[in-house]
């Protein structure tokens, strides 16, 4: 491929209309007549000095350094495709992507691709950062200012040629707040979630806070537009405290003076109610609306669902691997235009559990650390993960006023219940959950229903950057110690029940499974046995295990064993158990081939 253009670009973005369709038309002619297509608009792009960037399935990205070149050669493209069954739209934009190993990046990206799919078959949209670059000559037809489906500010466009077309597919009678970054990946659930709101009035989007549950609702209302030609609104309710004033704020925002309910009537239009949970029991206004007007939809955001009869529910998981490193390379380049991506990136969007607000908030420190040092900062993420945005909400400047929203709308035996599961590693039982930390089931239900809590499985848990404001409030609490040390004795328990020092550890065999499953939190117990100075408690534990370290790393044995001994107060535990103790580090030792550290001991 020849070298990018650089600096500032113009970028044609081209594809076809109706591709679906054109396919069962021609049926075994479409790869022909598809392969003719991309021939025709590659000679065009080609002869006008464009450099090919992209193909996927029957889209084109070329990028020019001039932006006469780039709509003559879209002109001279399109008329080598008047007289054949292929329709092709095109955007042409104008701006300074970034290059990058993969092609070009940025934001100038996304929005030549949106203006390309603002038109129609056989039209040439072009950019007001363009339409400057060329000879007054050049017909253009200056077709006003359209709001994007990428949510941006609006963008005045142009036409080349006079032929008439239909409107814009951009956005109309909608108050979607504008948006000042693209969404990036969540394709998928988009996806989805749009499939969904075609087949139920009502949906609501669940997730913890920072899942990007908002940002996806207003793509999938940008994106399903056309299909409401009575409106999609924007319902923000995150000011709300009564839910008596909801069904004013739906009425404010779709223009209903007097009686929600008889103004919209058969209307086809989406409400979009964001941050419903502070206002959950408004949900009888919501079955109210849907049970009154037959053609209008709402799309809900909520850290727990509604509980209504028609509702169907969407879990916003965190993002996978590829797309939380995409985001942060995304938004650290909107700090630092030359960033370039180190490993270091992967494991902090893991290590932030791909919750999106998490990612834009570290990818924002990069001005100031690089991956490295940031990833090393991490253990206290709370504390680093703040945003210096004065347009951003006051509960989305930190990762902590983001969780501690959910927090505080919480009863006090689910804040209780909260605080109390922190005091685990990883994931755990049920069992667990009720003994350590005195579980009610229909309180643990609430807690999962809002989104703190999650199930893998068989197992619950807590996300990392959820747990760790969690730990915050149990620290606090004056019940610290007690539910740290009702977590070691439950795991004592578990071991000595598993018989995890028994020898019957094969491999598939269900103590091995125990002990994996339970590891992290033993090392959790322990941990704090050392720390509190319960050394007994400590050394039964680790007596209890002692089989496992031997199967998996004895080496790990050895530390513990080490770290419980070596304390003067150990001494003053019962002979018998010291002395089993002595025999398991000095053979674990002996294993790891550290003879010395016993013989010291």
């Amino acid at each position: 491929m020849r070298e990018l253009p650089s600096g500032t670009v113009t970028l044609l973005f081209t594809d076809i209309e109706g591709s679906t369709r054109l396919l069962h038309e021609l049926g075994d002619r479409y790869p022909e007549v598809l392969s003719e297509h991309r021939r025709g608009l590659r000679d065009a792009c080609s002869r006008h000095g464009g450099v090919e960037v992209d193909t996927q399935g029957d889209a084109l990205f070329v990028a020019f350094a001039r932006a006469a070149d780039a709509v003559a050669a879209a002109g001279a493209a399109q008329e080598g495709l008047a007289e054949g069954p292929v329709r092709v739209r095109m955007g042409v934009h104008t701006g300074e992507p970034v290059v990058s190993d993969e092609g070009y990046v940025g934001m100038d990206v996304h929005r030549a691709a949106r203006i390309m799919s603002a038109g129609h078959g056989g039209q040439i949209l072009i950019s007001e950062t363009t339409q400057p670059l060329l000879d007054p000559t050049v017909a253009l037809r200056d077709l006003g200012e359209h709001r994007l489906k990428d949510l941006s500010a609006p963008l005045r466009l142009y036409q080349l040629g006079a032929k008439e077309f239909p409107p814009l597919k951009t956005l109309y009678r909608t108050n979607l707040p504008v948006q000042q970054t693209p969404l990036v990946g969540r394709e998928r659930e988009l996806e989805e979630a749009t499939a969904l709101i075609r087949s139920h009035r009502l949906l609501t989007l669940t997730g913890p806070g920072g899942s990007g549950k908002t940002r996806l609702a207003l793509q999938l209302g940008a994106e399903a537009v056309e299909e409401f030609p009575d409106g999609v609104f924007w319902v923000p309710l995150q000011a709300l405290r009564d839910p008596a004033l909801v069904e004013r704020a739906i009425a404010a925002s779709v223009g209903a003076d007097d009686g929600l309910i008889d103004y919209v009537g058969n209307k086809r239009l989406l409400v979009l109610l964001d941050n419903f949970e502070q206002v959950v029991e408004a949900a009888p206004t919501v079955s109210s609306l849907l049970a009154g007007t037959p053609n209008a939809r709402v799309l809900v955001t909520s850290r727990e669902p509604l509980q209504v009869e028609s509702e169907q529910r969407y879990p916003v998981e965190p993002l996978p691997d590829n797309d939380a490193a995409a985001l942060f390379v995304e938004r650290a380049r909107a700090v630092v235009p030359a960033f370039s991506p180190t490993p270091a990136v992967d494991e902090i969007c893991r290590r932030l559990d791909g919750l999106p607000l998490a990612i834009e908030l570290a990818a924002a420190r990069v001005a100031l650390l690089d991956p490295d040092e940031l990833l090393a900062r991490l253990d206290q993420r709370l504390p680093l993960l703040a945003s210096r945005s004065r347009d951003a909400p006051e509960r989305q400047r930190t990762l902590r006023a983001t969780i501690e929203w959910s927090y505080e709308l919480l009863e006090p035996k689910e804040q209780q219940l909260f605080r109390r599961l922190a005091v685990f590693r990883g994931s755990f039982s049920l069992e667990a959950a009720e003994v350590v930390g005195g579980a009610d089931l229909s309180v643990l239900e609430l807690l999962l229903l809002k989104s703190l809590v999650r199930r893998w499985g068989t197992r619950l848990g807590l996300l990392d950057t959820i747990r760790e404001y969690a730990r915050e409030r149990l620290e606090e609490s004056p019940e610290a110690e007690e539910i740290h040390r009702l977590h070691a004795e439950f795991f004592l328990a578990v071991a000595e029940s598993a018989n995890l020092n028994s020898g019957k550890l094969a491999p598939g065999g269900q103590h091995l499974e125990i002990a994996i499953a339970e590891q992290n939190n033993i090392r959790g117990a322990l941990a704090w046995t050392v720390r509190s100075g319960s050394f007994a408690l400590g050394l039964e534990i680790a007596t209890a295990i002692e089989q496992f370290w031997v199967t998996d790393d004895p080496r790990e044995g050895m530390r513990w064993f080490g770290r419980l001994l070596e304390r003067p107060d150990a001494e003053a535990v019962a002979p018998d158990l010291r002395a089993h103790a002595l025999r398991a580090y000095g053979s674990s030792t002996d294993i790891s081939g550290h003879d010395d550290a016993a013989v010291e001991l």
